[in-house]
């Protein structure tokens, strides 16, 4: 058995947002994402390598669930979302750890932030792209939330999970950025 301390498991691929700075829709074509079924089994044969650590990766992984569906008994009972995913995999046996990879920030609900706190599984580490921290750059760059959002979050995770992990993309230099624009991401 190779032992591997930690695996990359892509779960979602493709993007339906239109941000203007990225090529990922027109090079990786629209959301899509693999079963909640078929992740539990792949995370099964991970585990049976002893890989104890397993990150979840996607395009836009919080859009997990395009085209797929919640399995009980036979079934389907409704689109599958990122935390039936998460709460499934906090129960597999033979991994000791899952990691977010990254998340955008209005996809990262309150329910997953307050699982994560609670999870044995889960680390308490979030990515959380920011790209700016102006709100005139984030709406040229069409970005699905703006500054006071993403403070939200971050604030949320650090009185929820002080000890949290937090890492961010930001872009600067962006068409239209002004020395103002640029001291408000800072």
């Amino acid at each position: 058995v190779l032992f591997r301390s930690r695996t990359f498991l892509k779960v979602q691929d493709g993007c339906n947002y239109k941000c203007t700075f990225c090529t990922i829709p027109k090079a990786r074509g629209a959301s899509r994402s693999d079963t909640i079924e078929n992740v539990l089994k792949n995370v099964s044969e991970i585990a049976a390598k002893g890989t104890k650590e397993i990150v979840l990766t996607g395009v836009n992984l919080g859009d997990f669930g395009n085209g797929t569906e919640v399995i009980e008994g036979t079934k389907p009972k409704k689109e599958a979302m990122f935390f039936d995913l998460i709460l499934a995999l906090e129960n597999v046996r033979g991994i000791e750890r899952f990691r977010i990879s990254s998340i955008e920030p209005n996809l990262l609900t309150d329910d997953i932030i307050n699982f994560v706190s609670q999870s044995s599984k889960f680390v308490p580490h979030f990515h959380i792209p920011l790209q700016s921290g102006s709100d005139k750059i984030l709406k040229l760059m069409r970005r699905r939330y703006d500054r006071e959002l993403y403070s939200t979050k971050i604030e949320k995770i650090r009185n929820t999970i002080p000890d949290a992990c937090i890492g961010v993309d930001v872009i600067v230099g962006f068409p239209g950025e002004t020395l103002e624009d640029f001291h408000d991401t800072y």
